[in-house]
């Protein structure tokens, strides 16, 4: 009987994306971000029984462009992101983390 070898997340994404800092994982890591921000904003809004619709009418925007920051299907403006979870009534918490491993908090 044969072992397979198990690797982690990690060793696969360095695989076939490219190494952390490489152009493609940079993009890679934004894309994989937006799509975690798209589905937060999907589940909030289910939970409050709200929507597409109702909350581009709370945010002053069309169903389509709810339904693309759901899915990730274009770039969104951070400002946009913001004013959504307003009206989702929703704390957002943002952490950045700089090369000299200095974390910036805002709440």
């Amino acid at each position: 009987m044969t072992k397979m070898k198990k690797h982690t997340l990690e060793e696969l994404t360095d695989k076939y994306i490219g190494k952390a800092g490489t152009p493609a994982r940079e993009r890679f890591d934004f894309e994989l971000k937006t799509d975690v921000i798209g589905e937060i904003i999907k589940q909030a809004r289910i939970e409050q029984n709200m929507t597409q619709e109702q909350l581009g009418q709370l945010i002053g925007v069309q169903k389509s462009q709810i339904s693309k920051i759901e899915n990730n299907t274009k770039d969104v403006r951070f400002s946009t992101i913001l004013r959504v979870f307003d009206a989702l009534k929703a704390k957002v918490n943002l952490s950045v983390e700089l090369d000299s491993h200095q974390s910036l908090k805002i709440a």
